[in-house]
C-alpha cells in the first residue's frame, strides 16, 4: 500500500519486478489519489527498457511512503517513484530499489513476496487468476500500442510516396547541368529555354 493516508483502492494493480532499476508510478495513478503536486520535484535522467526501442523520459520525482503488511505486522519505507505520463495496465511497477530497501525475496513460482516485519515475515501474495487476468490486460494493451504505431507508420510512409510522386510528375529534373539562353535575341518578350552546358556552340 502506498501511502496509508490515502485509499489504497487505487494500487490494486502494482507490479514487482525485482529486473527494473527504477520505481515507477503513473501520472494518472497520482492524479486518481489526489496528490499534491507540490510533493513533485524535477528530473532529467531518462531511462531504457519501458518503451521498446526508445528512452523514455520522467516528466517529475516524487518520494512516497510504501507499507507492507497489516496493522498488526508491517514495514513501512520512503520509495523515490519517476512519474511517467504514458498509459499503461498498472498503478505501480516497484522495482529493485524496492526490493533492496525492503530485503524482499521474491519467489515468482507461487506469487509470493516475503519480507522481514518487526513481528515475523511478512507475506505477500496474489492469485493466478488475477495475474492471469492482469497479463491477458497487458498483452492487449501492448497490441494495441503495436497497431497503433503500425498504422501511424503506414500512413507516414503512404504520405511520403504520395508526395514524392507528385513532385516527380511536376517537375522535371536535367540529368546535367544546364543553362537559359533566350530563344530569340532580337525579340523583347525575353523568352528562355533550358539547354544543356555540354552541348557545342553549334
Amino acid at each position: 500500500m502506498v501511502d496509508p493516508t490515502v485509499s489504497p483502492k487505487w494500487l490494486t494493480k502494482v507490479l514487482m519486478d525485482g529486473g527494473s532499476g527504477l520505481n515507477i508510478i503513473y501520472a494518472k495513478t497520482l492524479n486518481e489519489m489526489g496528490v499534491d503536486r507540490t510533493r513533485l520535484h524535477p528530473t532529467r535522467v531518462p531511462f531504457h527498457g519501458i518503451m521498446p526501442e526508445k528512452q523514455a523520459m520522467p516528466l517529475r520525482q516524487i518520494e512516497l511512503p510504501v507499507t507492507f503488511g497489516d496493522q498488526f505486522n508491517y514495514r513501512t519505507k520512503t520509495l523515490t517513484f519517476e512519474v511517467v505520463g504514458f498509459p499503461a495496465t498498472f498503478h505501480a511497477i516497484l522495482g529493485h530499489p524496492c526490493y533492496t530497501k525492503f530485503i524482499a525475496i521474491p519467489n515468482y513460482t507461487y506469487l509470493k513476496l516475503k519480507i522481514p516485519g518487526p513481528g515475523g515475515v511478512i507475506t505477500v501474495d496474489t492469485s493466478f487468476q488475477r495475474s492471469y487476468e492482469c497479463e491477458v490486460e497487458c498483452c492487449g494493451h501492448a497490441t494495441a500500442i503495436v497497431a497503433s504505431r503500425e498504422l501511424a507508420a503506414i500512413k507516414r510512409e503512404v504520405t511520403e510516396e504520395a508526395s514524392h510522386t507528385k513532385k516527380s510528375s511536376r517537375s522535371f529534373e536535367p540529368t546535367e547541368s544546364s543553362k537559359e539562353v533566350l530563344t530569340d535575341p532580337d525579340s523583347f518578350e525575353g523568352k528562355t529555354a533550358r539547354i544543356g552546358t555540354m552541348l557545342s556552340s553549334e
